[in-house]
């Protein structure tokens, strides 16, 4: 069974070369335990890694992109082959020279379609394999010339350096949020440019009201409420690599733990509908379902969680965003659904990625 976005979109590059999701967020949310199955949407696979550090048994990546899983198998073999400073340089997170022979490390790894992917996109490889993604390069274009318009490196420096809650949101107030930052900022993450930019104009198929508006609003959060100098994802839009802070899966601490549960991790190149029917009813415990719910109609929608809520283990647990378009539990599934609507709630104001407008977490009933 095809997914709805499956005919709609274009897969054929890496629409993202990091995952612009909280990885903090969803592994509390998740509550992974030892021995459980998880299956997570693999984009650029930072997140399905990140699950790793819980000790699944198993974490099943699926995508419906052969790049997005090229992306995945890189950074595979750089945990095989890499030392931990040496996978920051090759993701971009760090500044390097020697990208391409930390490459040449990780290649022999590789399968031939990954590296086929990779072999034919040096200046990929050379700029960072984390800034090779079509969402990264529209930070890139934010980053390059939107905000020399709107405010100088000392300021964003300011910014990214954080401090206590007054401070920033003084520094906010007074010297950040400008009428030039307000019209600029709704200018290029207005639907129109996100769209052809940024992501694919089929992802804003059901979206409703003013885009831009909603995630200014979650990016002033993002710097007042939230401390920037613990924030990997806006420090790598402001600056193009990670400054003070890195994602959970990227960090010193977590490295090893990630190493050794590699042979955990399963890709596969399947919609969450093609994985579901190959599988045997209460397979899984935990699902990390990304903002996959956006792109369908409700009716798929619907369709799809209660297939979900089937193959769910009792007492499992789904987690996922919504970016622009309302997504959580219909009444119809209340008696194999409940939602965690606290716990999701405290998890959204502290999620570091800040573009989404709601964080979903639901349990399957036994």
């Amino acid at each position: 069974m095809d997914s709805e976005v499956q005919a709609k979109a274009d897969f054929s590059g890496v629409r993202y070369a990091q995952c612009w999701e909280d990885a903090d967020v969803l592994v509390e949310a998740l509550d992974v335990q030892p021995g459980d199955v998880c299956l997570s949407i693999a984009s650029a696979g930072d997140n399905a890694l990140a699950l790793l550090t819980r000790h699944p048994a198993r974490v099943i990546a699926l995508d419906l992109s052969p790049a997005q899983l090229a992306c995945v198998e890189l950074r595979v073999a750089a945990y095989r082959t890499l030392e931990h400073a040496q996978l920051l340089e090759l993701i971009g997170s760090t500044p390097s020279q020697r990208r391409h022979g930390l490459y040449g490390n990780c290649r022999p790894l590789l399968g031939s379609a990954a590296r086929d992917f990779w072999d034919a996109r040096p200046a990929d490889v050379a700029g960072g394999v984390g800034g090779a993604g079509k969402f990264e390069r529209y930070f890139g274009l934010f980053r390059r010339y939107v905000m020399p318009l709107v405010h100088r490196r000392p300021q964003i420096e300011a910014l990214l350096r954080g401090g206590l809650l007054e401070k920033r949101r003084t520094f906010y107030r007074r010297y950040w949020d400008s009428f030039r930052w307000r019209l600029l900022f709704r200018l290029f993450f207005s639907r129109l440019v996100m769209g052809r930019m940024g992501r694919d104009p089929s992802f804003f198929a059901y979206v409703e009201g003013d885009v831009a508006t909603r995630i200014l609003e979650r990016a002033k959060h993002a710097v007042t409420e939230l401390d920037p100098a613990e924030n990997p994802y806006l420090q790598w839009i402001m600056t193009g690599r990670h400054t003070t802070a890195l994602p959970l899966a990227l960090r010193p601490e977590h490295f090893d733990t990630i190493r050794t549960n590699l042979d955990r991790l399963e890709c596969r190149c399947q919609s969450v509908e093609d994985f579901l029917a190959s599988e045997e009813p209460h397979a899984v415990d935990r699902f990390n379902l990304s903002d996959i719910f956006e792109y369908m109609s409700p009716q798929n929608y619907h369709r799809l969680l209660e297939r979900i809520a089937k193959a769910a283990r009792p007492a499992g647990r789904l987690a996922y965003w919504n970016m622009l378009v309302p997504r959580s539990r219909p009444e119809t599934l209340a008696n194999c659904l409940l939602p965690l609507t606290d716990l999701a709630a405290r998890l959204y104001s502290q999620d570091k990625a800040f573009f989404y407008s709601r964080f979903v977490v639901e349990e399957v009933l036994g």
